[in-house]
């Protein structure tokens, strides 16, 4: 009997969720678990693995009850995750060695510094696509080794072994298959673009023992099959998040683009089969890989913080009580009245690179109310998409016509519209804005042929709603003016 659904594990910053969807791409059930942000020291963020294999398994059990859906009738698991995010464990007993460095941690600041100081922060960005940042895991696995008792002599010996929390998953799901694929190794810095294989200078550079590493795969095929709740399905496609979320936008042709508006916030640009290194200081990264079909590259605009900064309003400064009450404050006053936050929490990612930046709020006069931070704090995020959207225009010479939209603030009426003004683009929002899990399925269900070609998914995408730019040009260049100046007010805090 054919089997009826595709399901998605979507492994974010701040929660874990499993989302079963049929043949249209239509939800049919899921359920979501927060877990624990761990600040153990300024600039150092963590997860426990083991909390997030314990909500992994708690979401997919869930899911499958309210759905009341038989494992046996889906065809393949798909898994996204957050990306660069580094985890250690041992491979016979699965413990980890450690909390996972999460991939806004900064700890890795001085590793970075050291290793730029020959060849500057670009040392290996003709191999991997990527500056020198404590971004990366790479920085992060050589920090664990060089901090943590005992690990370096325990990966020399085989039994610590390397993952980004796909392959974590994976390894967990499985059993023990020690698997990544293209997407997620393009973000550890220690991936050739051009190979598709770990780079042994870097490696070497790094002092990363290889036999830690997982073996890398492309982004959609059989991986192995699930044991425990979902015994028996097709482990079929891993994708990093945003690279999932190009692929549910169905954003497959070179020149077309998605930003996912998360914990931060994320554009990417199609390239093709052509791998486009940037001079504005945006990623060359694996978009995806269908089994033996060619890689896909993209132009990548990271930024650390967009729904973060609304958390920290909520959670931090206590100006609001949930997330949602932004909007409401912000739409209480009809601007920012001047006001600019601009969001360096971990440094300043594209297209600055700037680990040493921290956080201001600029243009603060007595007029300026808890409504207009509220405001600025709603505004960063689309003039921080801005500064990512120019680069992209400079560096594929593509203009961008339009901007497709997800992730968790593209309900934000007031924010979207704004972007759409500062881009001077319209902004499209899917009628499934959970492209990312979605995404994660599509690459699955191509893998095992619940869905043939790209066409067809093509087809299930549909537009739920489109801004249109209404700012007058000379007030958004005005406006953008003091942005930037604001930004630059954040550079070089950190000596």
């Amino acid at each position: 009997m054919a089997k009826k659904y595709v399901a998605a594990i979507d492994q974010g910053t701040t929660s874990t969720r499993f989302i079963i969807f049929d043949r249209r791409g239509q939800i049919i059930c899921s359920n979501q678990q927060e877990h624990q942000q761990i600040y153990p020291q300024p600039g150092w963020v963590e997860h426990n693995p083991e909390e997030i294999w314990q909500r992994t398994q708690s979401v997919i059990k869930n899911a499958l009850e309210i759905g009341n859906i038989d494992p046996k009738d889906i065809a393949a698991l798909g898994i996204a995750n957050q990306r660069e995010t580094a985890i250690v464990w041992n491979k016979n007993t699965g413990k980890p060695y450690g909390n996972a460095i999460v991939w806004q941690d900064t700890r890795t600041h001085k590793i970075c510094e050291k290793l730029a100081e020959f060849e500057g922060k670009d040392r290996f960005q003709k191999r991997c696509g990527l500056p020198l940042a404590t971004y990366f895991s790479g920085p992060k696995i050589k920090w664990m080794l060089d901090n943590i008792s005992g690990l370096r002599e325990a990966a020399d010996r085989g039994d610590a072994i390397f993952g980004n929390v796909d392959t974590f998953l994976i390894w967990h799901l499985t059993g023990g298959a020690h698997i990544t694929d293209v997407t997620n190794a393009s973000r550890t810095m220690l991936m050739d673009l051009q190979t598709l294989d770990w780079d042994a200078e870097t490696l070497e550079i790094m002092a990363i023992p290889r036999q830690m590493l997982p073996e890398i795969r492309p982004s959609s095929q059989v991986f192995g099959t699930a044991k425990g709740l979902l015994a028996g399905v097709p482990i079929a496609a891993a994708l990093g998040d945003q690279q999932a979320a190009l692929v549910g936008q169905t954003c497959f042709s070179p020149g077309e683009a998605k930003n996912t508006y998360g914990t931060g916030c994320f554009m990417l640009l199609n390239t093709g089969e052509a791998i486009v290194p940037s001079k504005n200081g945006l990623l060359t990264t694996v978009a995806y890989k269908m089994g033996e079909s060619p890689a896909v590259y993209a132009l990548e605009g990271s930024i650390a913080i967009a729904g973060a900064l609304v958390q920290w309003l909520r959670d931090n400064l206590g100006i609001i009580n949930t997330s949602a009450e932004v909007e409401t404050l912000a739409n209480t006053v009809e601007d920012s009245g001047g006001v600019y936050v601009v969001p360096a929490f971990s440094g300043l990612y594209a297209p600055y690179w700037k680990d040493s930046a921290r956080g201001v709020i600029a243009g603060l006069t007595r007029y300026a109310t808890k409504a207009h931070i509220a405001r600025a704090v709603l505004e960063a995020t689309a003039w921080q998409t801005r500064e990512v959207l120019d680069a992209m225009n400079q560096d594929s010479a593509v203009q961008l016509l339009s901007l497709k939209v997800d992730g968790g603030m593209v309900g934000n009426h007031t924010l979207m519209q704004f972007q759409s003004d500062v881009l001077g683009v319209p902004v499209v929002r899917p009628v499934v804005a959970e492209t990312t899990a979605l995404g994660a399925a599509y690459a699955a269900g191509l893998a095992v042929g619940f869905w043939s070609q790209l066409a067809e998914l093509r087809d299930n995408w549909a537009v739920d709603f489109t801004w249109e730019p209404k700012m007058p040009i000379a007030l958004r260049e005005q406006k953008y003016r003091f942005w930037k100046k604001a930004v630059s007010r954040t550079f070089d805090w950190e000596e």
